[in-house]
């Protein structure tokens, strides 16, 4: 069945032959997408049973290449769905995607429990030496084999049955956990009533604040949603200790309200669920299970990173501790530091270590200006440039899209940036694609989507940037990069598709950029003057970047490991998550300033999905090698080596999943990476 032949009246199925065959999203309501997803899986489950049923005896094209092929409707239609129901959503998706995320669960589910198809997939596997397949031919048969035996292939039928019923509450709950988040966020507003308070707020702050005011229909007020880049300026700034605590408290128990949106009973069940599914397939925890597959192939693997980096974090940050505790006294303030105080005498500190005001750089990070270095790193690099597009249709006015074309000058991919927050958006930062990489049958280019939530400035006014956003658009659009440079044949292995303990080393290795000299005095530009930054700000703003390491170590490896022991426990059915977290902490010596970077109420990494459960380390372990792999540019005294950015290319951001992710790190770097890297980029390496 063709996708024309699904219907000829839904926009969703019928082919898209606009400019660069990108979704013809003005044309898409939400009443079309129950239709387009029903018809989308019919047609898959037709292809995956002639697949199963195909009476010839299988080989790669009939039944690996087959099952590559199959479901590229569905493809689309979830494509366009879930990126929408994350970054503009309402209450007619959020009902769709509570009723679809079970059924699309248990379709995945019959196709890696059908027997049929398992035999036929085991049955090349075990005979691969003989098959004369290419390497990447070979590492796609692989991955098969490995996600058909990691749902369940050849349990018995009543272990199936239980996956597949797990599988779909699995996902019932994981929508329902990352709604009621988004619920928490956007029913919270701290409305600044008076002049005084807004004491201590720089003006680009205070002017982002009466955007957000004026958003939510109070124009000539301030306020500060829960979104990071707006509540975390805030505890930065505010001179006000009352509001400080009072929006930060808000912001700690989201998940934890006690009404309708209460997470932690959803936690629990999540984890004993996952924990059941683990043993069912022959693991002893689910942490044991998800490192099976990653790179650090174990949880005491993992651990043993996290505790080696906690120990020397946790020194550090209590020396933090005890200096802003020494400000507090010397201000006459007779309290002890609590965690909605740390950023606000951090700053304080900074400035007096460093003479480094954070609101002195704000004037000069412009985001169209960053959006451009990001670019222009991206030109160096890999010889690509960008193009804006204004003839394509985007999901949303303040969407904008550019095509990235290769140094041959043919089109690569489309590049989508959604930068803004808004009440229609869940929190955080995050790539997605709206068509992925491959040349199956025909070169498919791919539509990738960077989606952050900066603070929107006025009318008429650029939008400012901390440092720390600056890093977060730069780590983005290094994920971005990832996708849009694959170059694989496959679409099982294309782009971003990696070990999840891997996929964050390219997005991370591309954050050094952004702090090196040379493109800080291209593009830190102040918005008013055109002016670049001074030399002496820009030095002050370098020398100060492990500056508060302590603090951001531990409150990141306190959330990795309460996620790993949650996923290692022995009972997991008589789990209390909160409970269970403060006994994590206390037995860590968690400083009491200090709270985990996400509470288990609002962990969407781990509970909003799959995606990080037992995983959350992976942005430590990715980090190893990145600070390895950038001192590779850094030894040869060239950031932008040509030599080493190709092989950077070829092995990492272009190879998709064709490699072992050891050996892709190996053909870039020539070695193994150096843990040591990891303690000198976080200034870790002298704590004891």
């Amino acid at each position: 069945m063709t996708q024309t032949g699904l219907s000829e009246q839904n926009p969703l199925l019928e082919p898209w032959t606009g400019p660069f065959e990108a979704p013809p999203f003005h044309l898409f309501k939400p009443e079309q997408y129950r239709p387009a997803f029903e018809a989308a899986l019919a047609e898959q489950k037709a292809e995956i049973a002639a697949i199963a049923a195909n009476p010839a005896p299988p080989n790669f094209e009939n039944t690996i290449a087959a099952l590559e092929r199959s479901g590229q409707a569905l493809d689309r239609v979830a494509s366009v769905f879930f990126n929408l129901a994350g970054s503009d959503t309402n209450d007619a998706l959020q009902e769709i995607e509570r009723e679809i995320a079970p059924i699309l669960s248990r379709h995945r589910s019959e196709i890696y429990l059908n027997e049929a198809l398992f035999a036929r997939v085991a049955a090349l596997q075990a005979a691969v030496e003989t098959l004369h397949l290419d390497a990447e031919q070979s590492r796609v048969l692989e991955r098969y084999s490995i996600a058909f035996q990691r749902q369940g292939g050849g349990l018995p039928a009543a272990a199936k049955a239980r996956l597949a019923e797990i599988g779909e509450r699995l996902a019932t709950l994981g929508t329902a956990f990352g709604q009621n988040v988004l619920a928490d966020e956007k029913d919270y507003l701290l409305v600044l009533q008076a002049p005084e308070d807004l004491e201590g707020l720089p003006s680009s702050l205070v002017a982002a604040a009466a955007q957000m005011a004026a958003e939510r229909g109070m124009p000539g007020k301030h306020a500060i949603s829960l979104a990071r880049s707006s509540i975390e300026p805030f505890l930065q700034f505010s001179a006000r200790r009352d509001l400080r605590e009072k929006v930060f408290r808000a912001w700690a128990m989201r998940g934890e309200t006690g009404g309708v949106t209460d997470n932690r009973m959803i936690a629990s069940e999540m984890i004993a669920l996952r924990a059941e599914r683990a043993k069912l397939l022959g693991y002893p925890t689910f942490a044991h299970f998800r490192l099976a597959d990653r790179m650090a192939k174990t949880p005491d693997a993992a651990l043993g990173l996290l505790d080696s980096v906690w120990t020397r974090a946790r020194t550090r940050a209590l020396a933090e501790q005890e200096d802003l505790q020494a400000i507090v006294a010397a201000e006459g303030g007779n309290f002890t530091i609590q965690p909605w105080d740390w950023r606000y005498y951090a700053e304080k500190r900074r400035k007096a270590l460093f003479d480094f005001d954070e609101g002195e750089t704000k004037p000069y990070l412009q985001l169209d200006r960053l959006i451009e270095a990001a670019f222009y790193t991206a030109n160096k690099l890999f010889g690509v440039s960008f193009v804006p597009r204004a003839d394509i249709p985007l999901y949303h006015p303040e969407a904008r899209a550019w095509t990235l074309i290769g140094p041959d000058g043919k089109e690569v991919a489309l590049f989508i940036g959604d930068y803004f927050a808004r009440e229609s958006k869940r929190s955080g930062a995050w790539m997605s694609s709206f068509r992925d990489q491959h040349r199956l049958d025909r070169e498919s280019l791919p539509i990738v989507v960077n989606v952050l939530n900066f603070a929107k400035a006025g009318p008429n006014e650029p939008t400012l940037l901390s440092f720390d956003d600056a890093h977060t658009l730069f780590h983005e659009f290094g994920h971005a990069l990832h996708g849009m440079l694959s170059n694989v044949t496959y679409p099982l292995i294309s782009g971003t598709a990696v070990a999840q303990d891997f996929v964050e080393f390219p997005s991370q290795l591309y954050e050094h950029w952004l702090e090196q000299p040379e493109i800080l005095r291209r593009f830190a530009l102040h918005h008013e003057t055109g002016a670049p930054m001074p030399e002496a700000l820009l030095q002050r703003l370098l020398s100060a970047r492990q500056f508060n390491q302590g603090f951001a170590t531990v409150e990141f490896a306190a959330s990795a490991l309460v996620d790993l022991g949650l996923h290692m426990e022995p009972e997991p059915e008589k789990l209390d998550v909160l409970a269970y977290e403060k006994k994590e902490l206390e037995r860590l010596g968690m400083p009491e300033a200090i709270v985990m970077r996400h509470r288990t109420p609002h962990f969407q990494h781990i509970f909003s999905g799959d995606g990080y459960s037992s995983g959350y380390y992976s942005y430590l372990w990715s980090e190893i090698l990145d600070a390895d792999g950038f001192e590779a540019f850094e030894e040869s005294g060239d950031i932008f080596d040509p030599a080493i950015a190709a092989r950077l290319r070829d092995y990492v951001y272009a190879a998709g999943y064709s490699r072992d992710p050891h050996a892709a790190y190996q053909g870039f770097r020539g070695r193994a990476p150096s843990p040591e890297a990891l303690l000198r980029k976080r200034g870790l390496a002298d704590a004891a």
